[in-house]
C-alpha cells in the first residue's frame, strides 16, 4: 500500500487528542513531521510518536515535496491562511473546525482546491460520534413519526478563565459560538438540510470574559424548530438530545467516550470495543405506539473518529468523494455569520440564497 506521508500543523491538545492518535489508525497515512516549539510537546511527541520528526515552524511542512497531506491544528485565526499556504504548496488539507473565521475566507480556499485539484477536508469530527450516529439511526427509523423539534447540546463548565487560552481572548473565531457552534449546526444540516431562518442569542456570562460563552441559535424549518444550545456554565449534565416527534420523545444524556479516551492518552487502534458507549447513558425512546405507551432503551451506535480519516485517505487516492466536504462546511460558517448577524440586530435572519450545498 502506498503511504500518505502526513505533515501536522499544531501540537496543542487539538493536533495531541484529536489527529495525531487517530490518524495513526489508518494504515494508509504516515505522520513523518509535526510542528512543536514548546519543550513539553516535544517530549510528549518523541514518547508517543516517535517516528515524526518535530518541525519548528510550518515553513518545514510546507517545503517537504515528500508530505501530500497537511493538517492544520491551529487556533482558529491561523486556520485560513495556513490551509492557503498548503494548498498553494500543492498538498491536500484537513482543516480543524471552524473550517475558516468568514465565509469569504472559505469560498477562496475552496476555489483554490478545485483549481489545484486537491483534496480540501474540514474536520467535523462529530459526525462519527455513538451519540449522533444513534441519533440518526432514530430519525430514520421513523417511530418518532413527523419530527417536530430537536434540542442539541454541547455544554462544559468552568466558571473561570483559562490563563494564556487564546478561546478566552476577543479573538477572530474565539469563542464557544466558533468553538462548539459548528458542531451542532453542521449536525443539523445534516439531519435536515437547509434552514429557512436562524435566530441567535449570544451572551458573554462569566465575570471578566471577553468573548462569547454562551448561545443559543435557532434553526427554522417549515414544520420543525432546531435548538442548538451550548454553555459553560452548565454544571449539572444537561441531555446532549432532546427529540419531539408526534408519537412522542427520544432523549440520549452522556456523551461519545472518544474524547475522554483520547486525552487519557489511549490509541483506537489498540482497543477493539472503541467507540462504544457504556448502557448506563443510552438514550431513551418514550413513544405511543400501536396505541400503547412504549418505553425503550436504545443501544447507542458505535462511534468511530477514525472513520473521517479513511474516507479522507480513501479521496486522496481516488476511491471515494468526501463525507464532510468544505462546501457543507462553508456553510456552517455561514449560519455563523448569521448568527451574529441576528444578535447584532435582535431579529431573525433569512438564509435564502445565503446556503450552497443544501
Amino acid at each position: 500500500m502506498r503511504k500518505i506521508r502526513v505533515g501536522l500543523i499544531g501540537f496543542g491538545i487539538s493536533g495531541q487528542v484529536f489527529h495525531a492518535p487517530v490518524m495513526r489508525s489508518i494504515a494508509a497515512f504516515e505522520l513523518v513531521k509535526v510542528t512543536a516549539r514548546k519543550a513539553e510537546q516535544q517530549a510528549l511527541l518523541k514518547e508517543r510518536f516517535p517516528q515524526a520528526e518535530i518541525a519548528l515552524s510550518a515553513d518545514e511542512i510546507f517545503a517537504d515535496d515528500t508530505i501530500e497531506l497537511v493538517v492544520v491544528a491551529t487556533s482558529n485565526d491561523m486556520h485560513y491562511p495556513m490551509a492557503k499556504r498548503a494548498l498553494e504548496a500543492g498538498k491536500h488539507v484537513v482543516v480543524e473546525k471552524p473550517f475558516t473565521n468568514t465565509v469569504e475566507q472559505a469560498d477562496e480556499l475552496i476555489a483554490l482546491a478545485k483549481e489545484k485539484n486537491l483534496v480540501l477536508a474540514p474536520y467535523h469530527n462529530l459526525r462519527f460520534t455513538s451519540d449522533f450516529r444513534t441519533l440518526v439511526k432514530i430519525i430514520k427509523g421513523g417511530r418518532l413519526g413527523r419530527i417536530v423539534n430537536l434540542e442539541s447540546r454541547f455544554d462544559r463548565f468552568r466558571n473561570y478563565l483559562r490563563p494564556n487560552a487564546w478561546r478566552e481572548e476577543n479573538l477572530p473565531g474565539s469563542g464557544i459560538f466558533y468553538d462548539l457552534g459548528p458542531h451542532l449546526i453542521d449536525q443539523a444540516l445534516q439531519l435536515f438540510g437547509k434552514p429557512n431562518a436562524v435566530f441567535a442569542d449570544l451572551a458573554v456570562q462569566r465575570d471578566h470574559a471577553k468573548t462569547i460563552d454562551n448561545f443559543d441559535c435557532i434553526l427554522y424549518y417549515d414544520n420543525l424548530r432546531v435548538s442548538l444550545k451550548g454553555s459553560m456554565l452548565a454544571k449539572e449534565p444537561t441531555p446532549r438530545y432532546r427529540l419531539f416527534g408526534m408519537n412522542g420523545n427520544f432523549v440520549k444524556n452522556g456523551v461519545d467516550p472518544q474524547e475522554a479516551l483520547l486525552r487519557d492518552g489511549k490509541f483506537p487502534d489498540e482497543d477493539p470495543n472503541w467507540g462504544e458507549e457504556d448502557p448506563s447513558i443510552y438514550g431513551k425512546l418514550n413513544i405511543v405506539e400501536d396505541g400503547r405507551d412504549v418505553e425503550e432503551i436504545i443501544a447507542s451506535e458505535r462511534g468511530s473518529y477514525p472513520d473521517f480519516y479513511q474516507n479522507v485517505a480513501d479521496t486522496i487516492l481516488g476511491q471515494a468523494t468526501l463525507i464532510a466536504s468544505p462546501d457543507q462546511a462553508r456553510d456552517v460558517i455561514r449560519i455563523i455569520e448569521l448568527g451574529y448577524q441576528s444578535q447584532s440586530e435582535r431579529r431573525v435572519i433569512s438564509t435564502e440564497d445565503q446556503l450552497i450545498a443544501y
